[in-house]
């Protein structure tokens, strides 16, 4: 096992409720991250977990479920054993009915207790966005909702802009936006959080980051897998609300952004906002969806629902005018990975093009490859010399900087980063709310383009449906490779 992460600041003592505690979420990724901080010591004996289950469950059950999402139970050293035992001690479970508030005193009881200490008190909502209001009211109604209460909700925040207007209509009865934590768990990303510092903590990029020195960007997030038990969600969705309206907008932003004068939270979603704001209409050139084959057959009947989007996007500001930003997502594609390419303008003029040995086939531009998921890190492709006494002959050549062979410690899991940020108040990485609408001020008319359009069929296990984006402009997609 790798070793701790070191400097992780401890959190105040801190009351973490789950709704949806039983859900694959909490089960997946939530329990096991506030596990991990527990072994790091930045939660500590204090803090309690209290999860909310919508039928009686022993907790022996919920720790069946939760530790295969872990840790490799074939490697358990004795003092991983034992913080397992003492987390356990941490766990609280109720049953709570969040339509009739049936249960809603034993979750009063076990917060004021520490009412008075005023611990902080986070409310996970890892439940579906139509149970928001009613939570919401629950909490408020309990009087529940202290000053020093955070509340975190996930993505798809809304179908479309109204209903995300009307979710946090919801929200603002009982939170403040200050309290308000819209999670996008690719923004918890150590790849994701390093773009920022690769860009602004160096000037060596910094200064080539604009429309003289780079040709296109390109991102994509592949997934292998198909809908699975998410069918009905999914199929009212699409790629397009479930994916592009959050991860790649906020991959695109933190691309494209200006930079902050400060490392705050406000400034930071202030930029993301102008890049939003900043975003060109599509036409329907610049949009491609598609579909995998048998799609139709898991869903029942015929469906226009696109499980595979393409787009071409624009940004109107002086830095990116004339870059073309494309961006991907579908399912049941060739690989998992998701990776941000920058691709830099080639050379004007190559002074090495009359050597005898010269390969044109070897001269390609410079990449920086922002690998995301999984194996996570950076690789820039540079032009090198062959080594020898054989003349000028050039190859591609890589550096490589992957995190797991770089570094000792164990990589956090997204969700590690992010729930320590929600303790600590900072909503550096959260969406605000105008964020999440002007977001679906460009996605809204995306979706009406293509509802009535049939998508392109596509095999499993390919990238999809033939490009018809990138051949326009002589560029060409660049997939994922391990």
């Amino acid at each position: 096992m790798k070793n701790s992460i070191p400097n992780a600041a401890k959190i105040s003592p801190t009351d973490f409720v789950i709704f949806g505690g039983g859900g694959d979420l909490s089960i997946r990724k939530i329990i096991p991250a506030l596990f991990w901080r527990f072994v790091d010591k930045q939660i500590d004996s204090q803090s309690n977990i209290i999860i909310c289950l919508h039928k009686k469950t022993e907790l022996e059950t919920i720790l069946n479920l939760i530790k295969p999402h872990t840790f490799n139970s074939i490697y358990l050293s004795k003092t991983l054993q034992n913080n397992w035992k003492n987390f356990h001690k941490l766990l609280s479970l109720i049953t709570l009915d969040l339509v009739t508030g049936e249960g809603i005193n034993d979750l009063i009881l076990l917060l004021n207790k520490n009412l008075k200490k005023k611990q902080i008190c986070i409310f996970y909502l890892a439940i579906s966005s139509n149970l928001f209001e009613t939570t919401c009211n629950l909490i408020r109604k309990s009087k529940l909702n202290f000053t020093h209460s955070r509340v975190v909700v996930e993505k798809p925040i809304g179908f479309n802009k109204q209903s995300a207007i009307e979710i946090n209509e919801n929200l603002y009865k009982t939170f403040k936006e200050e309290q308000i934590y819209r999670i996008d768990h690719y923004l918890g990303k150590e790849t994701v959080q390093n773009l920022m510092a690769l860009r602004f903590a160096n000037t060596f990029f910094e200064n080539q980051w604009d429309n003289k020195n780079i040709e296109n960007v390109q991102i994509t997030v592949a997934e292998e897998i198909g809908v699975a038990d998410r069918i009905s969600y999914y199929n009212e969705y699409g790629a397009i609300r479930d994916m592009v309206q959050n991860h790649l907008l906020q991959l695109l932003c933190l691309v494209a952004m200006e930079p902050p004068s400060y490392f705050d939270a406000n400034q930071v979603r202030d930029e993301k906002l102008r890049i939003l704001k900043s975003l060109r209409s599509l036409s329907d050139s610049d949009i491609q969806t598609g579909q995998y084959q048998g799609y139709e057959n898991e869903f029942g009947k015929p469906t226009n629902t696109e499980t595979f989007i393409a787009l071409q996007v624009g940004i109107d500001n002086w830095r990116w005018a004339g870059v073309p930003f494309y961006l991907r997502t579908g399912k049941k594609l060739s690989t998992r990975a998701s990776e941000i390419i920058i691709t830099f303008k080639n050379k004007p003029h190559n002074i090495f093009s009359k050597l005898k040995d010269f390969d044109k086939n070897n001269d390609k531009p410079n990449m920086l490859i922002i690998r995301v998921q999984p194996n996570e890190g950076l690789r820039l492709k540079l032009t090198s010399k062959e080594p020898g006494p054989g003349g000028m002959r050039f190859f591609p050549s890589e550096l490589n900087l992957s995190f797991n062979e770089t570094f000792v410690e164990r990589l956090p899991d997204a969700y590690e980063r992010l729930l320590m940020d929600v303790a600590r108040g900072n909503q550096t990485l959260f969406m605000r709310l105008d964020e999440v609408l002007a977001a679906w001020d460009f996605i809204d008319p995306i979706v009406d383009k293509v509802k009535s359009k049939p998508p392109q069929l596509y095999r499993s296990g390919t990238m999809g449906p033939e490009d018809k984006i990138l051949i326009r402009n002589n560029h060409e997609w660049i997939d994922p490779k391990e």
